[in-house]
C-alpha cells in the first residue's frame, strides 16, 4: 500500500502532466489482461500519449486547476485516463483502434482542446482524416486553380503558336 507521501508525489506528477496536455480521454480498464494492457500503453505512447490507471481521488486532486478539472471531477467506478499534448486526432484514432482490438476498453468521456466531449464526439474525432491527410487535401485544393490558370495560359500561347505557324504556311502558299 502506498504511503500518503507517495500518493501526494503521484498526484503532483499527474498534475504537472495534466497541466501540459490538450487531450484527455477517460475510459474503463476492467478485464484487460496484462499483455493487452502493455499493448495499450505502447500504442498510446507511440502517438506521444500516456495511459494511467489512478484512483479517482488522486485523479480529481491532480486535475484541480487544470483544463481537465471538469472532466475528472466526481469520478465513480474504476477509470483509466489517457492524455497527450500531441495531435488529438491521431491520439483518438489510436485509442479507437486499440478499443476495437481490446473490447474491455470502453470510452466514458474526453477533453479535447479544453472542451469536454461525449463518447460520440470522440468517435467522430477518431474518424477524421489525419492532420497530414488534411494538409495534403488543402494543398491540392489550393494548387488546383493555379494549375488550371497555368494550363489556360499555356493553351493560349500554344494556340497563338499554331495560328502563327498556319499563317506562315498560308503566306508561303499565297506566294
Amino acid at each position: 500500500m502506498k504511503t500518503r507521501k507517495q500518493k501526494e508525489k503521484e498526484s503532483e506528477k499527474l498534475r504537472e502532466e495534466l497541466a501540459q496536455v490538450s487531450t484527455v480521454i477517460l475510459s474503463t480498464f476492467q478485464g484487460i489482461p496484462a499483455e493487452q494492457e502493455t499493448v495499450l500503453r505502447r500504442g498510446v505512447e507511440s502517438v506521444g500519449g500516456h495511459y494511467r490507471v489512478v484512483k479517482n481521488a488522486v485523479a480529481e486532486r491532480a486535475a484541480e486547476g487544470t483544463a481537465a478539472e471538469s472532466l475528472l471531477k466526481g469520478l465513480i467506478g474504476p477509470n483509466a485516463i489517457s492524455y497527450t499534448a500531441e495531435d488529438p486526432v491521431a491520439f483518438a484514432k489510436t485509442l479507437a483502434k486499440l478499443a476495437k482490438e481490446i473490447p474491455a476498453i470502453e470510452f466514458r468521456a474526453g477533453l479535447v482542446e479544453g472542451r469536454v466531449v461525449s463518447v460520440d464526439e470522440l468517435v467522430a474525432l477518431a474518424s477524421l482524416p489525419s492532420r497530414e491527410a488534411l494538409l495534403t487535401k488543402i494543398a491540392f485544393l489550393v494548387q488546383s486553380p493555379i494549375q488550371r490558370i497555368a494550363q489556360a495560359l499555356a493553351g493560349t500561347a500554344r494556340n497563338l503558336a499554331v495560328v502563327t505557324e498556319e499563317a506562315a504556311k498560308a503566306e508561303k502558299f499565297a506566294k
